[in-house]
């Protein structure tokens, strides 16, 4: 005879049971679903770096893609400008599912030139160790030699030396479109919720957002992403400003001793950066003048920039009124263009573009001389893509940084 109390607790037990195993079929069936869309999310990963890949081996163009049969993944891509670079922007969607991605981008460099000086008055002079690993174009094909100190005078050039033009090759168009204008969308730095000790920051998926700078110097600001930031005056970047990625516009910019940052400067009277500023891979320090006014970009001691230097606009009439001077001790990955006069006395990964070179040693000023520098493109990383100083011959594409 089974008493009363022993059936309650079979059912308690056999309700326990139920209750066990439906909880067990439940988690199993939220972990398949969770497997599935884990397993959905890599896949549209997967087919997002593959879109990426299809758009830089592509060179753009800007075809459509076909829907993946087997998984019926779409994928699609756009390339917009950031300042001198390319944002490329990358979706891939399957139902309510979308992965996106954002690279700045940039062509691979096969640009051999060491020096290319315009021919506008006498040959290009040396003194010291000088070595040009690349191909010149000169005013003439014979550097002269010249001893400013008794110290022997050593000249190695690896390429060929050829007759230059009167003029520069035309820079890109893109420079100048810089300063004409870029298309933003203007608002207040307080416009954006900002935890303390977070940056600032605007998805380079949104519209750029160009912020007025009311105060001159830029201290204690943490801004990164998508933004331009714009003075009617002056810029000057402090040592505790952290920048990245970030577009500055200004008629003067000042960048304080030991500043650290990747940023494209653009200005219209003068950029200093003071001595051991270093402006990270990619970075762009740009002055425009076309006026018959005085101009000067100054990199002084220890600075290190990875991108591009540029000082252009000016005519050859007023070469002598636009000054690019790059102090010794200096580390130059990248490009120079200069189209006033160019003091440059540390040495160069990659090409000087110049209209005339000087050294300025103590009150003695020599003309089209280099002293003691090395020249040498080839020593430029193989992941460096540089700034399109010219209009682009559609090289190899390749990804210098993804942003999201």
């Amino acid at each position: 005879m089974v008493k009363a109390h022993s059936l309650l607790y079979a059912v308690y037990i056999c309700l326990i049971v139920s209750i066990i195993c439906g909880a067990l079929l439940y988690f199993s069936g939220l972990y398949n679903q969770l497997n599935l869309y884990y397993n959905l999310q890599e896949e549209l990963y997967i087919h997002n770096q593959s879109v990426v890949n299809y758009a830089l081996g592509n060179k753009l163009a800007g075809e459509e893609l076909p829907v993946d049969e087997e998984s019926g993944v779409e994928g699609s891509y756009e390339a917009k400008p950031y300042g001198l670079l390319h944002v490329l922007l990358a979706k891939t969607m399957l139902r309510n599912d979308t992965v996106t991605s954002a690279h700045i981008i940039g062509s691979y460099s096969k640009d051999k030139t060491a020096i290319h000086l315009a021919n506008l008055t006498k040959s290009l002079r040396y003194s010291g160790t000088v070595r040009l690993n690349g191909d010149n174009q000169l005013p003439s094909t014979f550097i002269e030699t010249s001893y400013l100190t008794n110290k022997a005078s050593k000249l190695t050039v690896t390429g060929q030396n050829t007759v230059s033009e009167i003029k520069l090759p035309e820079i890109n168009a893109s420079f100048k479109k810089i300063f004409e204008g870029i298309k933003t969308e203007k608002v207040a730095l307080s416009d954006f919720e900002n935890e303390k000790g977070m940056p600032y920051f605007n998805s380079f998926l949104k519209d750029t957002k160009e912020i007025k700078v009311g105060v001159n110097t830029l201290s204690g600001l943490n801004v990164k992403g998508n933004f331009v930031l714009r003075a009617k005056d002056s810029i000057v970047v402090s040592k505790n400003a952290i920048l990245e990625d970030v577009i500055l516009i200004a008629p003067k910019i000042t960048f304080e001793e030991g500043f650290k940052g990747t940023v494209q400067a653009f200005a219209t009277k003068g950029i200093e950066l003071q001595e051991k500023v270093i402006l990270k891979y990619p970075s762009v320090v740009c002055v425009y003048n076309d006026t018959d006014g005085e101009s000067k970009l100054k990199i002084k001691k220890e600075c290190s920039i990875e991108g591009a230097i540029v000082l252009f606009g000016s005519s050859i009439l007023t070469v002598n009124r636009n000054l690019m001077v790059v102090d010794e001790k200096s580390r130059i990955l990248g490009d120079i263009y200069c189209t006033g006069k160019l003091d440059l006395k540390s040495d160069v990964q990659g090409s000087v573009y110049t209209n005339y070179f000087f050294h300025k040693n103590g009150s003695s000023v020599n003309d089209n001389m280099i002293v003691d520098i090395e020249i040498d493109p080839q020593k430029r990383p193989e992941y460096f893509m540089a700034i399109p100083l010219f209009e682009a011959k559609k090289n190899k594409y390749g990804i210098i940084k993804k942003v999201l």
